[in-house]
């Protein structure tokens, strides 16, 4: 008997993960719609639709009107009041966020600083901006947990920070620093790899099974890979890092470090120097950059354009993707001329590998790294709604 209700249990588990994943990631769904998609049957959808109402983590409400004959289907939706917060550290600023279900962004905020910020720093600020946030913004929330972007390698198997180069951090345990400063649960992952998941699951990758993500930050470039609808982290979690490649530069003129990888030639850094700006956030570097008419503006973007597409051809050699995806500072270079970069792409890769290509820029903007980090502090609960 205990091992049936053990099993029994675990089913439930499994099917009460299943609707809580679709509503959160869906959007709101009817039962009916329930049904249809986790094939229960409409007794069971009912039941964890209430137990997950009962867990304060859905809300249930009767459907807009409808001139269909019966009784209406109840509409399910994730419990907007469950909250993650979403953190990345950056070499010039360390972004917070407060992220609800269904990668609805509450409230952020961007504090900037001279020096580089520590672990101990950054876990400090995370728990000082909790608490005033709990006193107006997130008055009545239910914060459940902590997820952290962080530009560098992150060990999949512990959240430890092998290296973050830019900000000088090097076997970090800043999972466990944020954890114990803030008495939340705390997950840890590369920034670019939770930007990718971000914008598979919402943004510009929704649906697609196939794509590469390179995202462009103040500490250079990373990356995120979905091969046949899954995440590609590798083995100890250190996939993508396309910005410590050494980039085929076809002219000598276009070189400006010697021995340089991918980020030192396509820099955000030199694109402030050109633009005269000292610290930027994402909008504000786009809006310099497009109404400047200084030709060595227009030089300059067209330089790391060039670098870029190289670096996008390699990716496309190797994997084949459907779609690529830019983000960061990155998508501003690509906007610039879309069609452009495509060609540029397609000259340098192998007959019928880009057939299918097709360039993107990150659709959730902004937000994508404080989204990816956020789903990375919801995957626990995603999992197991009734507790590990």
């Amino acid at each position: 008997m205990v091992e049936r209700a053990g099993a029994a249990d675990g089913v439930r588990q499994r099917n009460l993960s299943t609707v809580l994943r679709l509503i959160h990631r869906e959007g709101p769904q009817s039962r009916s719609q329930l049904t249809a998609t986790t094939g229960l049957n409409r007794s069971t959808v009912a039941a964890l639709a209430g137990e997950l109402v009962e867990l304060g983590l859905a809300q249930e409400r009767a459907p807009a009107g409808t001139n269909r004959v019966g009784r209406p289907s109840p509409v399910v939706s994730a419990d907007p009041g469950v909250t993650a917060i979403a953190v990345n550290p950056e070499v010039d600023a360390v972004t917070i966020a407060a992220v609800g279900f269904g990668g609805r962004v509450v409230v952020r905020e961007r504090v900037e600083h001279e020096s580089l910020v520590t672990p101990e720093q950054t876990a400090e600020l995370t728990r000082s901006v909790i608490s005033r946030w709990q006193e107006r913004e997130l008055d009545g929330a239910r914060i459940v947990g902590v997820g952290l972007a962080v530009p560098g390698l992150v060990r999949a198997s512990d959240g430890l920070v092998r290296l973050a180069p830019h900000l000088e951090w090097r076997d970090a345990p800043v999972r466990d620093l944020v954890a114990e400063t803030t008495g939340l649960p705390t997950a840890v992952g590369n920034d670019a790899t939770l930007g990718a998941g971000a914008e598979h699951l919402f943004g510009a990758g929704r649906g697609v099974d196939d794509l590469v993500y390179l995202n462009g930050g103040a500490s250079g470039i990373g990356g995120g890979l979905v091969v046949a609808g899954r995440a590609v982290a590798g083995a100890s979690g250190y996939a993508g890092e396309f910005g410590q490649n050494r980039p085929g530069i076809m002219e000598a003129a276009d070189r400006r470090a010697d021995d340089g990888v991918l980020e030192d030639e396509v820099s955000r850094a030199r694109l402030l120097d050109v633009v005269g700006l000292h610290s930027a956030d994402e909008p504000t570097l786009a809006a310099a950059i497009a109404g400047s008419a200084d030709p060595a503006v227009a030089a300059e973007v067209e330089r790391q354009r060039r670098i870029l597409a190289t670096a996008l051809s390699n990716a496309v050699n190797v994997l084949n993707p459907s779609v690529a995806i830019l983000g960061g500072f990155l998508a501003t270079l690509a906007e610039r001329d879309m069609e452009g970069l495509l060609s540029a792409v397609v000259e340098q890769v192998i007959p019928g590998a880009a057939d299918e290509l097709e360039l993107r820029v990150a659709a959730l903007g902004e937000d994508r790294l404080m989204i990816g980090a956020a789903e990375a502090a919801f995957a626990r609960l995603l999992a197991a709604p009734l507790g590990a």
